[in-house]
């Protein structure tokens, strides 16, 4: 089960300014993909969470067995990047879960999943295999704009614009939320494991970039 930290220990505007090629497109790329969320979604962003969240997960997934399959084959200790990034695909598959109880994705919008997973997928892998470091700032930028969207979605359920609906049994569950909470209250969990997965991420693609790669934790 997942321990979300409090609202007030995440900092939600945290931003790595590019530097560089690699981050320059990194950047360039995650904001194409948000122009063509802004577009299609607008401010339904219950839907809009329901296909990203198919696509926030694949990275960790990719990341976690290229490192695994990277460990074997140099026969060297993984400094804790497996489980991060695999616990990072699980958690991702999880607000997946949430949203879906939340927001019921139209035929439409499951098509697009079947579509955009599979470039992605096949598209983040070749990345990650070529070059690591952008890859994982891709996922760095990607998790800043989602920093970003979950909390314009709690702007609209403040005013009252999306209705602040019971939390789904699933969600009550998996964040330790009490039985009486509410959307608000998940969408403020799921701010929170996006930022740390922003963090976490621009900190392996700076330690890609160094050469000077530490444990986890340290």
């Amino acid at each position: 089960m997942q321990t979300t930290p409090h609202v007030d220990a995440i900092t939600l505007d945290s931003h790595h300014r590019p530097s560089g090629i690699s981050d320059r497109f990194a950047f360039g790329f995650v904001k194409l993909l948000r122009f063509f969320a802004d577009t299609f979604f607008a401010k339904r962003y219950g839907h809009r969470a329901v296909v990203l969240e198919t696509v926030a997960a694949v990275p960790g997934m990719v990341g976690g067995m290229l490192n695994h399959l990277k460990s074997l084959r140099r026969m060297q200790d993984d400094r804790g990047w497996i489980k991060t990034l695999l616990d990072e695909a699980e958690n991702e598959r999880m607000h997946l879960m949430t949203f879906i109880e939340i927001a019921k994705p139209n035929a439409l919008e499951r098509l697009l999943i079947l579509l955009v997973q599979g470039v992605f997928f096949n598209a983040f892998f070749v990345l990650y295999l070529l070059a690591p470091k952008t890859a994982h700032r891709v996922v760095g930028y990607f998790e800043e704009e989602a920093v970003v969207s979950y909390t314009q979605y709690l702007a609209e359920i403040d005013a009252g614009r999306h209705e602040n609906v019971a939390a789904p049994e699933i969600a009550i569950a998996y964040w330790k939320l009490p039985q009486q909470a509410r959307l608000r209250d998940v969408v403020i969990a799921v701010r929170a494991d996006e930022a740390g997965h922003r963090d976490v991420n621009h900190r392996f693609a700076d330690e890609l970039a160094t050469g000077q790669m530490r444990p986890i934790g340290a």
